[in-house]
């Protein structure tokens, strides 16, 4: 039985969900498990195919990762604009101190922020990689954020560390 395509579900395929197992098999048979930096360079360039294990909740199934061009873009290696809703420019953005920080002294505050750029945020991991580029800010990857609309705008809750933020 042959694997299922990945690339036919296009970015309904699940790339970087944290259950999903990545199978690399070079082309001299050596398998590896995972994914790292030249695993797409590996894989685009023929020197190991791709697969991803996806488990569901009776039987798990093999997909081979056969749009490489997706995955790239899934994880980050490719910009993507329609995913991330982020341009690949300098952001114009608005940002302070939430009025609710309880504690406006620790290593890492929640941050209202506002984008007048005429970005959305819709990957934090790729604005955090943007603004760490751009200004230098530590924004945090994990825990809670938010989104809120109201009134023409769009303010974001964020944390980030403290000392990275400058205006």
């Amino acid at each position: 039985m042959e694997p299922r395509s990945a690339g036919a579900l296009g970015k309904e395929f699940p790339y970087t969900r944290k259950t999903l197992c990545y199978i690399e098999i070079a082309e001299d048979g050596t398998v590896s498990q995972g994914t790292d930096a030249g695993t797409y360079d590996r894989a685009r360039t023929g020197k190991s195919r791709l697969f991803a294990v996806w488990p569901g909740e009776w039987s798990s199934h093999l997909f081979v990762i056969d749009d490489l061009d997706e995955y790239a873009r899934a994880h980050g290696l490719i910009h993507d604009q329609d995913r991330t809703g982020l341009a690949d420019h300098e952001h114009v953005v608005r940002w302070e101190v939430d009025p609710y920080e309880a504690k406006p002294m620790a290593s890492y505050i929640s941050i209202q922020l506002e984008l007048d750029c005429g970005c959305t945020i819709e990957d934090r991991r790729t604005f955090a990689s943007q603004m760490r580029a751009q200004r230098g800010w530590d924004i945090a990857t994990s825990g809670g954020w938010g989104k809120r609309t109201g009134q023409g705008r769009t303010t974001y809750s964020l944390r980030a560390r403290r000392k990275s933020l400058t205006q």
